[in-house]
């Protein structure tokens, strides 16, 4: 079997919190694992170099070059079986597989180091980008159609809402205007939008954080991430776990509210004496709080400093 990579130097994706995320989900070493967010197979090598043949590790990614790229990393392993697609196809992939339950679901939300490096993709706001930001290149929508063809009201409430950006309304204005002269089709003149939109001080988070609400809204994340989680109590066996690291404060919020909303889900006036819905609760959290990574990890990944990973048990 081959050896686990120490330090990850040359990989194709950094797995963040790779031991937290193993020792939390790998409950069962014969087990059935579900990948959503396979990437370049970090998470996925550290699993299937601990679980049995006997084990299967189902791996899904929407990015067909990521999937090309983890198939030949993990190719020495037996028991992967790669799917493309979005993390919520569960029905689909499982099927696939030939399973019908799960013992670990993992989400890693993040983007892969090398979808961030490679510029063609656009996910980056270094100068010169093309403004892409599908995971998927068979997908219709750019960023770049969404600064051209949305409206300002839209604009902001993507930027508020996906980016929680402070400047939301000067940025979707000027990018309003900007773009009855040019059409907006690079990173430099998104950039330079909000150069001119945001006081010095700030610039650096409104560039991550608009680039990170295009990204959303390009992919479609949150919706994909709520159909997921409710998905998750329909796949996953009894004690079979569920983990999600999140890198921003919205996708990290509606993880939290889902698993406490499955731990207390009566939804009984606090008057009555007794809860009188009938709901069960149907996960239980394992840590109250979420785990972060620790300062040598950071130092090691600093893409790794936002991560809050969040795990729950189906009951």
């Amino acid at each position: 079997m081959k050896k686990v990579s120490k330090g990850y130097p040359d990989a194709y994706h950094v797995p963040v919190l790779y031991k937290e995320v193993v020792e939390s989900l790998m409950i069962n070493p014969n087990g059935i694992y579900y990948d959503g967010t396979l990437g370049g197979g970090g998470h996925a090598e550290l699993f299937l170099h601990k679980l049995s043949n006997n084990a299967v590790y189902i791996g899904i990614d929407r990015d067909a070059e990521a999937i090309e790229f983890a198939k030949k990393r993990l190719a020495n392993y037996n028991n992967l079986i790669v799917y493309n697609g979005t993390f919520n196809m569960f029905e689909s992939a499982m099927k696939y597989a030939g399973v019908e339950k799960l013992d670990g679901i993992l989400l890693d939300l993040g983007v892969s180091t090398h979808q961030i490096d490679e510029d063609i993709r656009g996910f980056t706001f270094r100068p010169g980008v093309p403004l892409d930001m599908r995971m998927n290149n068979s997908d219709s929508l750019m960023a770049a159609d969404v600064l051209n063809t949305y409206d300002e009201d839209r604009l902001i409430k993507i930027f508020k809402e996906y980016g929680e950006e402070r400047f939301s309304k000067n940025i979707a204005r000027r990018i309003v205007k900007r773009r009855e002269d040019k059409t907006i089709t690079t990173s430099d003149q998104l950039l330079d939008i909000i150069n001119h939109s945001v006081p010095g001080k700030f610039l650096v988070k409104s560039y991550a954080r608009i680039f990170q609400a295009l990204r959303i809204e390009v992919n479609n994340e949150l919706d994909i991430l709520r159909d997921a989680l409710e998905q998750s109590l329909i796949y996953l066996e009894k004690g079979g776990r569920l983990g999600v690291i999140a890198y921003h404060s919205g996708e990290d919020r509606i993880v939290k509210e889902f698993i406490q909303r499955q731990e207390n889900p009566c939804e009984c006036s606090k008057d009555l004496p007794y809860c009188v819905c009938g709901k069960k609760p149907q996960m239980r959290r394992i840590k109250p709080y979420p785990i972060t990574p620790a300062a040598e990890e950071i130092a090691e990944n600093p893409r790794a400093r936002s991560a809050k990973f969040r795990v729950g048990e189906r009951i």
